[in-house]
């Protein structure tokens, strides 16, 4: 029985692994799955770069149970305080984990954009997230930033800064990347997502030229961490799947507004050769296709 519930457990509970990357900044992977009460919310990429005196952290996780695996991992490693807690966007993924950080003193960091778009749905993720992890939640899981980043910003963390940038409406219209200048490791984000389809959530043309400057930057970044999926090198190429699949939809949605076809015909034709290079294909590519169609047919 014993070796039952251990078993049960090792399943429910995955081990929280943290991956050092580059000297000092380290990353946890999430699952390529939708949140459930099996993960706790634990789907996106996460990650801390530690300087002398500060760590920075980048996302925190679904759920405030993953960022207190985050927050156990730091303490491991280093005894340096956090004095940041930096938001790529603020799907609840990426955001719900801030929570296990709110009695430190660490200064919450988001983009422009980040608090009224989570204020506008934070009744809605709530709600999500206990129907879909199966666990009480409170109003402690929205923790709103405390500085917001307009363009750019500079962090000291002691002997290394990052660079945090603001971008236009793309994936959210509160994207936000970091750049560790010290070992040139870029957090995107989810302005790229790796084996996991893409998501559009705020323009795709906006996405599309984000990545044209994300691209433009290749020759600087050493290391690649996505909003989700493996993290890597080389930026181009990391790129370069999630470009063809997001401008397959633009020159398919439009091609067929041209031609007169209505959004039900477009969701059921519009890039389904796509479908077998992609995880969750099924789950977001009809709500990319139509976002796609209601931003294309007034352009």
């Amino acid at each position: 029985m014993l070796a039952s519930t251990a078993a049960a457990t090792a399943q429910t509970r995955p081990a929280f692994e943290v991956d050092r990357i580059a000297d000092g900044v380290f990353v946890h992977s999430g699952l390529q799955a939708e949140a459930d009460d099996r993960n706790h919310g634990d789907i996106a990429n996460l990650g801390f770069v530690i300087g002398a005196d500060c760590v920075a952290v980048i996302d925190t996780g679904g759920s405030p149970y993953v960022g207190r695996a985050l927050r156990r991992a730091i303490e491991v490693r280093t005894s340096t305080p956090v004095c940041y807690v930096i938001n790529t966007h603020m799907h609840p993924d990426h955001v719900f984990g801030n929570a296990a950080f709110a009695d430190t003193d660490a200064r919450y960091i988001a983009a422009a954009g980040f608090a009224h778009a989570l204020a506008a749905r934070r009744t809605t993720y709530l709600k999500r997230a206990e129907r879909t992890l199966g666990v009480a939640v409170s109003d402690g899981w929205i923790v709103m930033p405390d500085d917001v980043v307009d363009s750019r910003m500079r962090l000291d963390l002691g002997g290394r800064s990052l660079q945090l940038t603001a971008w236009a409406d793309a994936h959210t219209d509160n994207d936000l990347t970091v750049f560790d200048e010290a070992s040139h490791t870029l957090f995107t984000g989810d302005l790229l997502f790796v084996d996991r389809v893409p998501a559009i959530d705020a323009s795709l043309s906006g996405w599309l030229d984000v990545t044209a400057s994300l691209d433009a930057l290749a020759r600087e970044v050493a290391h690649v961490v996505p909003g989700h999926g493996p993290a890597g090198q080389g930026l181009d190429a990391m790129l370069a799947p999630q470009t063809h699949y997001l401008e397959a939809i633009r020159d398919q949605v439009q091609s067929a507004i041209d031609d007169g076809y209505g959004l039900a015909y477009t969701t059921r034709h519009v890039a389904r050769g796509e479908r077998d290079r992609w995880l969750l294909f099924d789950d977001y590519h009809v709500r990319n296709v139509t976002a796609a169609y209601t931003e294309l047919e007034w352009q």
